[in-house]
């Protein structure tokens, strides 16, 4: 749907999210971002709070309603899509930081299903997100 609205925002989106994994596991690898117990804690509760506006629109959507100016291509919603890409970007962290200790402690085999899961799970909503800001930047030209 996009890419008909909007011819090659989809590779673009892909490229982008790609760049940001690339990004964020290098800062991570060389220690530049660790996932410290109040970097947790701030990014559980910014995640949470996307989950609940986002869960918010979604019920309101049932009733003709959106959540005002997050869904447009106005200036408020464009800064609020980069923060979602940033807030979904620096869950990667936690992801590696999960998996990098999965790891080391040896725990059972199963568990790297949840790490990889974790992983995929994120870089699909980051993927989303980025065609979203994508879009919006687009429609406003």
């Amino acid at each position: 749907m996009f890419e008909k609205m909007f011819p090659g925002i989809v590779y673009t989106a892909v490229e982008g999210t790609l760049l940001c994994l690339a990004i964020m596991l290098g800062l991570f690898k060389f220690g530049v971002i660790r996932a410290t117990e109040k970097f947790r804690s701030t990014l559980l509760l910014a995640t949470i709070t996307i989950f609940g506006v986002y869960l918010i629109d979604f019920i309101l959507m049932f009733f003709g309603i959106r959540v005002p100016m997050i869904n447009t291509a106005s200036t408020f919603g464009i800064i609020f899509s980069i923060a979602v890409v940033a807030i979904a970007a620096l869950n990667l962290i936690m992801d590696f930081e999960f998996i990098e200790r999965a790891s080391a402690k040896y725990f059972p085999k199963h568990v790297e299903w949840y790490g990889a899961f974790g992983l995929l799970v994120t870089l699909v909503w980051l993927y989303i997100e980025m065609l979203k800001l994508l879009a919006k930047m687009q429609r406003r030209n």
